[in-house]
């Protein structure tokens, strides 16, 4: 790779509780089809920031930082030329970040004067702040400091972010261009936040931008590793940190470049339903006479109904339902982690979904053309009984001859240490059901 590429590194986490019972430990608020594209198709917030990158800057090599937890739903909502960095286990996002420029730097082969931007997956914004890639590179090209940031124009003074101010005032800050950044204050009271906006500080939007070779250099202090295989080995090496905290605030040299356009965290659910356009998705009636301002997501194949309420979000799925005040995420959020789930009721697989019906019962739905596998590793029998769609057998378990057709009503009982493969020549709906007693009959 040429060191005129400009490399975004695009970080994709979260543990999905923020917009429970929509998003779970499965399915992270970013893979949430709540968005609408150019041509009025629902998108995600991983597909719309893809999207207005390469829309933005053309030229940009896209990296998603991310787990591998997450790596079926990215493949499943993503299509053309990107690559992933996969960490181990979570530790923040310095080591994140650190293994993705590792990836971009020897696995990638980029150039160690080769710029990297580093942006959150999950921001909303106008095409202006993804375009900001472009004067991000051009300022770390001209080494006017180590690392360049993003700042973005408040509208108002928030406790909830943290602010950069420039070293010159507001009058510089307001200015065109990169200006020097004096100290950085986290999440200020109200008051404070009032001053600092009078001083032209901006808030903290998450945005880095680097020469490759700078962050590989820090990347040493921690470990001797020479291949991003070896880092990801040896992960446990690299500070839990966030990356403001490790890198940012020791850097000696830090540069801010002005944003000034909409930008939110769709993290909550009052930012959420405010894209929404729609109030309703799903089966739900509301009462027009005593209903106003609520948003409903039903997931469930019963109808929702709500009347005499005001400001507030109704959201049912498999995981749970919710009712709730638009302003109560606060209130809500001990609620949440006391009431959610150990594991998904539904999620997103690379062959297609799965849903828990009840103990130890659950529906497959297999998508046409994919290829599906189990592996019964425990006592008992786990039989898969086909209700929906055509399908040939891909393994010769329990007796059956390999590769035979499946239909509704076939039944394939998988023993212990065999292995279920299928190959779904259209859509199949499979129930699966794991009982021990079964291997007794």
């Amino acid at each position: 790779m040429h060191s005129d590429s400009v490399n975004v590194i695009l970080l994709s986490g979260g543990s999905g509780t923020r917009l429970w019972p929509l998003s779970n430990a499965a399915r992270s608020k970013q893979f949430l089809k709540v968005l609408r594209d150019d041509e009025g198709r629902p998108e995600s917030m991983v597909q719309r920031t893809v999207r207005m990158v390469r829309k933005q800057c053309p030229e940009a090599r896209i990296t998603v930082a991310t787990s591998a937890a997450q790596v079926d739903a990215i493949e499943y909502q993503l299509s053309g030329d990107y690559q992933l960095s996969l960490e181990p286990e979570r530790r923040d996002t310095a080591p994140a970040i650190m293994l993705a420029a590792a990836h971009v730097a020897w696995s990638q082969g980029a150039a160690a004067d080769a710029t990297v931007v580093v942006m959150p997956i999950d921001t909303f914004a106008d095409p202006a702040y993804f375009g900001s890639v472009r004067a991000l590179d051009e300022a770390v090209r001209s080494r006017v400091a180590e690392l360049v940031l993003l700042g973005v124009a408040p509208l108002s003074p928030s406790s909830k972010y943290g602010y950069i101010v420039p070293a010159h005032g507001a009058g510089h800050a307001r200015a065109c261009g990169p200006q020097t950044v004096e100290r950085f204050v986290e999440k200020p009271v109200h008051q404070l936040a009032c001053d600092l906006i009078d001083q032209g500080a901006l808030w903290n939007c998450g945005v880095f931008a680097f020469r490759l070779g700078y962050l590989l250099d820090i990347v040493r202090q921690y470990s001797d590793a020479t291949s991003y295989e070896e880092l990801r080995e040896r992960y446990g090496e690299l500070p839990k940190n966030s990356f403001d905290y490790e890198v940012v605030e020791k850097a000696p040299s830090v540069a801010v470049i002005r944003y000034a356009g909409a930008w939110k965290d769709l993290g909550t659910w009052g930012a959420l339903c405010e894209e929404f356009d729609d109030s309703i998705a799903g089966d739900a009636w509301l009462d027009d006479e005593t209903v106003t301002d609520v948003h409903v997501v039903n997931e469930c194949e019963v109808p929702v109904v709500v009347a005499g309420m005001s400001h507030a979000v109704v959201v049912a799925t498999a995981d749970g339902i919710l009712v709730a005040g638009k302003d109560a995420d606060a209130r809500v959020r001990d609620l949440v982690n006391r009431a959610a789930l150990p594991a998904p009721m539904c999620e997103r697989v690379g062959w297609g979904t799965y849903r828990v019906v009840a103990s130890g019962v659950r529906e497959l739905i297999i998508e046409a053309g994919r290829d599906a596998e189990w592996a019964n590793a425990q006592e008992g029998v786990v039989s898969f009984t086909v209700t929906q769609g055509v399908g040939k057998l891909a393994s010769d378990c329990c007796g059956a001859d390999a590769c035979c057709e499946l239909r509704p009503g076939s039944c394939v009982r998988v023993e212990r240490g065999q292995v279920l493969a299928v190959h779904a020549m259209s859509e199949m709906r499979v129930i699966e059901v794991r009982c021990d007693a079964c291997g007794d009959e």
